[in-house]
């Protein structure tokens, strides 16, 4: 298995530095389900001592996107079908709201903004969605909702989420996965003001990336 990718940090904030990384990296979909990790391959990978990973780590075990296991080992929580079900209808219901108050302050240059996000080139061409790419749209629109209560619970949610997004990535049919169908709709519904017309784009978004997985029982594919 090649290692998840994870750039190396800015020494002078150290440890938020070290933290955010590792965020932004299950975030991105660079584990999956029962992953187990090191804490000495990670600090290798960022370049820091293991100090910092370690604090970083017991952040991410609260969050929910690992698990100390009995054993002392550290593991991404494996698939599990229940607790997919739960991220999907939270993720429907929190996201919901969030585009509900980003439709009220959200500005035709955002849009704009948005719309070059996705014609931007995707970092594995044309062959898998580009996670990074799926993300900075998701993130580009929900903070227009200047909501300091729900992005972070929404935030929270994609960590936790950013495992099973590793199955899509790597699942034998995500090249078939037109990444930007409902983002583009999406767009659309923005530049009309057509609030329903983007809520139901934005469900059929989310409702789809669990689709893929769910067809399979989480199965994962060899990488």
């Amino acid at each position: 298995m090649p290692a998840p990718r994870i750039a190396k940090i800015d020494q002078s904030k150290l440890r938020e530095n070290v933290y955010y990384a590792l965020r932004d990296a299950f975030t991105r979909g660079e584990f999956a389900p029962g992953d187990i990790v090191s804490l000495r391959i990670l600090s290798d990978q960022l370049g820091t001592s293991m100090t910092p990973v370690r604090e970083a780590v017991r952040r991410l075990v609260a969050e929910g996107a690992l698990i100390d296991t009995p054993s002392r080992t550290l593991m991404v929580p494996p698939f599990d079908s229940n607790r997919m079900q739960d991220l999907k209808k939270a993720r429907l219901a929190l996201e919901s709201l969030v585009l509900e108050q980003a439709m009220d302050r959200i500005s035709a240059d955002k849009i704009d903004e948005m719309e070059a996000i996705l014609a931007a080139e995707p970092r594995g061409g044309d062959t898998t969605p580009d996670l990074q790419q799926n993300y900075d749209f998701h993130f580009a629109l929900y903070r227009q909702s200047g909501s300091e209560v729900l992005l972070p619970l929404v935030e929270a949610l994609w960590l936790q989420y950013g495992a099973y997004l590793n199955l899509i990535i790597h699942h034998q049919d995500a090249g078939k996965i037109d990444q930007h169908k409902h983002h583009n709709e999406i767009i659309h519904a923005l530049r009309q003001g057509d609030r329903a017309a983007a809520q139901r784009a934005l469900a059929a978004d989310i409702e789809r990336s669990f689709q893929v997985i769910a067809s399979d029982g989480g199965q994962r594919v060899s990488r």
